[in-house]
């Protein structure tokens, strides 16, 4: 496995083509594995995030079994000149290595850009469900704990002098960066709407080998389109 970052010149226009829909960005971190066949269902899970650190710092990262090649992403969004010079424009590591020395106990800093959704009945009287996004931060944090056990982590709380709250805002964990995408789908008809949330906080490794699925596997939806991918940082 491999992380690759790369940061995005959001001065260039092919840069905010591509920011503008995670359609275009989807397409275009899938083009840099001349192996990988996108209609092909076999096809190994690449996942990606873009973070938005400040308006001219926009950091795509990139989680995938091969090595990418991102020559095309530089020529478009990137800075064709310094690559010329010998500055290939992105970072890729080995992540398999850093996967396997996860330890159990250990605690990270984690950030993740996901989909929270839960799924409500259409009407009372019908058993049917529609899937919708999760709105406040409450349940949009709610959305994350519950997925604490099978995903091998658990997210540190709160010493109780540390609350901002008297109920609730119990866990090292802030929810941000609220984004609602509607875009078209290339190739079909109709349009995709959804709701992202970034995550920053703490949590301790409860089960590595469930840990190492979702950093490879991703967790919830809309992972074709920029969430799902979580990454560990050392604390301080």
């Amino acid at each position: 496995m491999y992380l690759t970052r790369f940061r995005v010149n959001t001065a260039r226009q092919g840069a905010r083509r591509l920011l503008s829909t995670p359609q275009a960005m989807h397409a275009a971190v899938l083009s840099s594995f001349p192996g990988l066949l996108p209609t092909n269902e076999q096809t190994p899970r690449v996942l990606w995030r873009l973070d938005h650190n400040a308006t001219a710092e926009v950091l795509l990262y990139v989680v995938s079994p091969h090595r990418p090649d991102l020559t095309h992403l530089v020529e478009q969004a990137g800075w064709p000149a310094a690559a010329a010079s010998g500055t290939p424009g992105w970072q890729t590591y080995a992540y398999t290595p850093f996967l396997e020395r996860l330890d159990k106990g250990s605690v990270w800093n984690f950030r993740l850009t996901a989909n929270p959704v839960h799924y409500v009945r259409t009407k009372d009287d019908q058993a049917t469900t529609k899937r919708t996004a999760h709105l406040t931060p409450k349940h949009q944090l709610q959305w994350l704990l519950q997925r604490q056990d099978t995903g091998g982590f658990r997210i540190l709380a709160k010493a109780q002098d540390k609350h901002l709250t008297e109920h609730g805002d119990e866990h090292q964990a802030i929810v941000r960066d609220q984004r609602s995408l509607d875009f078209g789908k290339r190739g079909a008809n109709g349009r995709v709407t959804l709701t992202t949330v970034t995550y920053d906080g703490r949590l301790e490794v409860t089960e590595p080998d469930a840990l190492r699925r979702v950093l490879t596997a991703g967790m919830g939806k809309a992972k074709a389109y920029g969430c799902g991918l979580m990454t560990l940082a050392p604390l301080g």
